[in-house]
């Protein structure tokens, strides 16, 4: 729910459909409705080979998530993107730039939301995809990416690549190509500061600029934070978009490898 998913919870998944549009306060007694799910702002079009990695989910066969691909039969993104979903409604889209057209469209076969996802908290924000049909990796933009190794934690001030097709502003529309944003890693006791208390867990980190005006938005929830040219992050919630000392907050893959792993799901470190 990134808060991108400010609006992505709130305005664009709803009317995608998987979203629970009824979540409004977590335990934390924050405004959801206020929160965002994952948009890119400040970025740039990415070049082509640029994401490779870069799938889009599809609901009903419109784009309401990102997500990564791990293998050519598995796909990561956010427990928030398919909470509620069925295999039968989720298909994906690889191998284009374009938004909605290009590339190839795959069915799901297997959705593995993560047992102790807390959609009030958004902690263990996770999920795996496993295809009907495996992908045509190799290609210039259709490839897999390793994966960050059993508790790696992308230390304070490393740079973090974060792709998607979510809006360019808070509650703005989204584009047809895909976008691309580099941030800074920001450190967990500061993302608390930010946020308040106990608010960011060790299943999550933050990436962003004090000033704002770059970050993810409404529509890229569950696609990939890349840092060190591995897949460290997911898309997961934040509060507006790009806003001043709101830094966005990522589902901290290196907390869920071992997790991966016992669900049998493919992947190369």
């Amino acid at each position: 729910m990134k808060f991108a998913f400010a609006l992505l919870l709130a305005v664009g998944l709803v009317a995608a459909g998987p979203l629970n549009s009824s979540k409004k306060h977590n335990n934390f007694g924050v405004d959801f409705d206020a929160l965002s799910e994952g948009r890119i702002v400040g970025g740039v079009a990415a070049t082509p080979g640029q994401a490779p990695y870069q799938v889009s989910l599809l609901y009903g066969g419109r784009h309401f998530c990102g997500g990564t691909i791990v293998s050519a039969t598995w796909i990561v993104t956010a427990a928030h993107c398919v909470d509620g979903t069925s295999v039968s409604q989720i298909s994906i889209r690889y191998n284009t730039l374009t938004q909605g057209s290009g590339g190839q469209v795959i069915k799901s076969k297997t959705i593995i939301k993560h047992e102790n996802y807390d959609s009030s908290t958004i902690d263990n924000d996770i999920a795996a995809i496993e295809l009907e049909a495996p992908m045509t990796l190799g290609q210039t933009n259709a490839n897999s990416v390793p994966v960050v190794g059993q508790d790696s934690d992308p230390a304070s001030g490393v740079d973090a690549v974060i792709s998607g097709w979510g809006a360019l502003k808070e509650g703005g529309s989204s584009p047809s190509a895909l976008q691309i944003v580099t941030v800074p890693i920001v450190g967990r006791d500061q993302c608390n500061a930010n946020y308040g208390a106990g608010m960011i867990t060790d299943t999550m980190f933050c990436a962003g600029v004090p000033q704002g005006g770059k970050d993810a938005c409404q529509g890229d929830s569950g696609g990939p934070v890349i840092v060190g040219g591995k897949l460290a992050g997911a898309v997961s919630w934040g509060y507006g978009c790009a806003r001043p000392n709101y830094p966005g907050v990522y589902a901290r893959v290196g907390k869920f490898v071992n997790w991966l792993k016992q669900h049998n799901v493919d992947f190369t470190l």
